[in-house]
């Protein structure tokens, strides 16, 4: 009979075979936690406070309209945050569908459950819908701001300057 042979990962072949079937595969890797937490004890994200801005302000610029860029950066940033905020939403719809479809029917009923989970969710899936439409407005405010403003935009656009190309020193070599 021949010897058991241990493999890479530590595991013994049995029964004398060199053939590691019931071999695993555990690579080894650290997993940190870190706990956000503020002066005030709460949690970031039950309304703890951040650097004296809650997380709702860091998810957009300052309201500063003084250049189209200006309006671009806080209308691209509108939809961007509208638009993961609207996956979000629409992910805890779900989650909480299932959850409150386990909750049982008190009168029994087939299928209650699940019907009074769907009432529930589709508040949650209607405020996702919204957050899509808000990140469509988003998009669509810049884009009238540009054509409502074309004239005093371009007025502007030509008397930019066009950034000058670096010059080869051929002297320098």
């Amino acid at each position: 009979m021949a010897t058991p042979t241990t493999g890479a990962n530590g595991s013994q072949a049995k029964n004398g075979s060199t053939k590691n079937f019931g071999a695993t595969f555990s690579p080894g890797f650290t997993v940190n936690v870190n706990a956000n937490r503020t002066n005030t004890g709460m949690p970031f994200q039950q309304g703890g406070q951040a650097g004296g801005q809650t997380r709702a302000e860091h998810l957009l610029p300052a309201p500063e309209f003084t250049s189209p860029a200006q309006v671009r950066n806080y209308c691209n940033s509108l939809r961007a945050a509208a638009v993961t905020l609207s996956i979000e939403v629409a992910m805890g719809a779900e989650i909480l569908k299932g959850v409150l479809a386990a909750v049982p029917d008190p009168e029994g009923r087939p299928f209650g459950s699940r019907v009074r989970a769907a009432k529930v969710a589709r508040k949650m899936n209607k405020a996702a819908d919204e957050l899509r439409s808000a990140a469509k407005n988003a998009a669509a405010c810049y884009a009238t701001f540009q054509q409502e403003f074309e004239e005093e935009i371009n007025r502007v656009r030509h008397r930019a300057r066009k950034p000058q190309q670096p010059a080869i020193n051929w002297a320098q070599q």
